[in-house]
């Protein structure tokens, strides 16, 4: 017998960080998780840690990098970190550092942003996945939890139906999901702030914009959309769960209901992925 696919690593190291400019500060929150590949059989199959970096050892490094090199976007905190745990030990192959980062705004008072107050309560997360090997750094980034609702220019029809379908054709209704996006870039020397915003902004508005038929359907329109504005993307892969707003039967009640009133269901509920390529 021998050693298959193997990593370790330290997951969801919980960071925040005060970043203090002349006239306010600016607060950050991120998880970030290290997995490491390499040359670690001998500590599986004969005990021997003498390759391996402690977790704890991960979880430290990413604290006190943070302190001079999380001064930007986490795209470029996962470059450095990869780069950094890859170099510096000789037998680590591939490093994998994602990062999750938590969304808090500055509070605003008679239209004056508070130099050190912030709001949160969003459930939306900025992310990144930077993996650096012998071929390089490739980064990864993308959101998640992202709450998406539009009350029209959706619909659902022409299905299969058989003996057990009992589901109406639509050609109006609520489209609700919880998405996650994640895009691959061709290059690491980019402005991935300004490229996270205006993808971010596309995927909104074809959100928007787009006349659904289906899920799938406005899936696809959206990572098109990102592939033709963005030449520096390679792929986007997107997770558009459905969350169902099915109609109340108001009939029993005697009153028409005219898309107005809905029950609103968390399980079960359509589960929908795809990637989007280019040729």
């Amino acid at each position: 017998m021998k050693l298959g696919i193997n990593a370790y690593g330290k997951n969801a190291v919980n960071l925040s960080k005060i970043i203090r400019h002349a006239d306010h500060h600016e607060f950050r929150q991120v998880s970030v998780s290290v997995q490491l590949s390499g040359d670690f059989d001998t500590a599986h199959t004969l005990g021997d840690n003498s390759q391996i970096l402690p977790t704890d050892t991960q979880k430290n490094t990413v604290y006190v990098l943070a302190k001079e090199h999380f001064t930007g976007t986490i795209e470029e905190f996962g470059l450095y970190l990869a780069h950094y745990f890859v170099t510096r030990n000789p037998q680590i192959s591939k490093a994998r550092v994602a990062i999750e980062e938590h969304s808090w705004q500055r509070m605003s008072f008679d239209g004056q942003p508070h130099t050190h107050s912030f709001t949160g309560g969003t459930t939306e997360k900025r992310t990144t996945v930077v993996t650096q090997d012998a071929a390089g750094p490739v980064v990864v980034s993308g959101l998640k939890d992202l709450l998406l609702l539009k009350t029209t220019d959706s619909g659902f029809e022409n299905f299969i139906k058989d003996e057990y379908t009992v589901l109406k054709e639509t050609s109006d209704r609520i489209l609700a999901t919880q998405c996650e996006a994640s895009w691959e870039y061709t290059a690491t020397a980019l402005d991935f702030e300004a490229l996270y915003q205006q993808i971010r902004t596309s995927l909104l508005h074809t959100f928007s914009a787009h006349k659904s038929l289906s899920v799938q359907h406005t899936l696809y329109a959206i990572g098109e959309q990102i592939l033709l504005d963005n030449d520096v993307v390679k792929e986007v892969s997107l997770v558009m769960p459905n969350k169902h707003h099915i109609p109340f039967n108001l009939e029993q009640f005697g009153l028409e209901n005219k898309n107005e009133i809905f029950v609103a269901t968390d399980a079960p509920f359509g589960y929908i992925t795809g990637t989007v390529v280019r040729d």
